[in-house]
């Protein structure tokens, strides 16, 4: 039994500190421009998973703004990656009226989130290091003073 919760609590730990690969997407944004998760390596990167019909994220966004605004011009990115059942319409009107100023995706297919670790929940966020590892993974709202250390350790880290 201890053997078991402690590896429980090791494989928690290590969800934590995942260092793993961001897969390979390719992400479709609302200009019809496509951007991949290659063309972000250099740079901290923050992918947010969220739905215009989540009280949550809507409730998280003016803080992922912010977050951007603060980081943008030191070397860090964010997308925004709409569920393949938001329709469009509605992400298009989110983005301009809250005036998103970062890239904002729409997973018509559902391959974004396949491929990031079959995403049901949102909010999702993950923030990825200059090498595009996954540094970390929080499902519903991050605690946004922690996710802002975690960004400057990242920007000052080669």
């Amino acid at each position: 039994m201890w053997l078991r919760l402690c590896a429980l609590g090791l494989a928690g730990l290590l969800v934590a500190c995942s260092s793993d690969r961001a897969p390979e997407s390719s992400y479709v944004l609302l200009d019809g421009s496509k951007i991949t998760t290659t063309q972000l390596q250099g740079k901290v990167v923050l992918v947010n998973f969220w739905a215009t019909s989540c009280t949550t994220c809507v409730a998280e966004m003016p803080e992922v703004i912010a977050t951007y605004n603060k980081y943008k011009d030191h070397g860090f990115d964010t997308i925004a990656v709409a569920m393949s059942y938001d329709p469009p319409s509605y992400v298009v009107n989110f983005a301009q009226t809250r005036q998103l100023p970062f890239k904002v995706a729409i997973d018509n297919t559902g391959g974004v989130a396949k491929a990031w670790g079959d995403i049901q929940l949102t909010p999702t966020t993950f923030v990825l290091d200059k090498q595009g590892n996954i540094i970390k993974r929080y499902v519903g709202a991050p605690n946004f003073a922690e996710l802002h250390q975690l960004i400057d350790k990242l920007l000052t880290s080669s």
